[in-house]
């Protein structure tokens, strides 16, 4: 097991890591949209805060040595479910290896973001 981490991408808000690889798998923490630079939550509608979010999710995979292709495998949480044609315009244009997803609406994200979104990748 391999702990992975960037600057690049959220430093994690609680007692977990930001991905680990696990033999042949990446599993990466859910990521929301949180500028990595300042801390701090940004996008003001769903496509701006999913846009940060695919982005983070970009850099974690370049931390791990792989890139979107390779994911087999999301889960998405939005704060709406009216949200859910507007975030898969976004999601559509990294995820274009079409990995397996789930997608669910709960009842209220952290920071009261608008989206979340985790991540397993095949490494081989």
């Amino acid at each position: 097991m391999q702990y992975v981490s960037t600057d690049k991408a959220p430093a994690a808000i609680g007692p977990y890591s930001q991905a680990i690889k696990a033999g042949d798998f990446l599993y990466a923490s859910g990521q929301i949209p949180i500028n990595p630079a300042t801390g701090n939550i940004e996008g003001n509608d769903i496509k701006e805060q999913a846009d940060l979010v695919c982005r983070n999710i970009g850099e974690i995979l370049k931390a791990a040595e792989t890139d979107f292709d390779h994911v087999v495998k999301t889960t998405c949480f939005l704060a709406e479910m009216s949200d859910f044609a507007e975030f898969n315009a976004v999601y559509e244009k990294y995820f274009t290896s079409k990995p397996a997803r789930s997608c669910v609406a709960v009842k209220k994200l952290p920071k009261d973001v608008l989206c979340e979104v985790e991540i397993i990748a095949y490494l081989k």
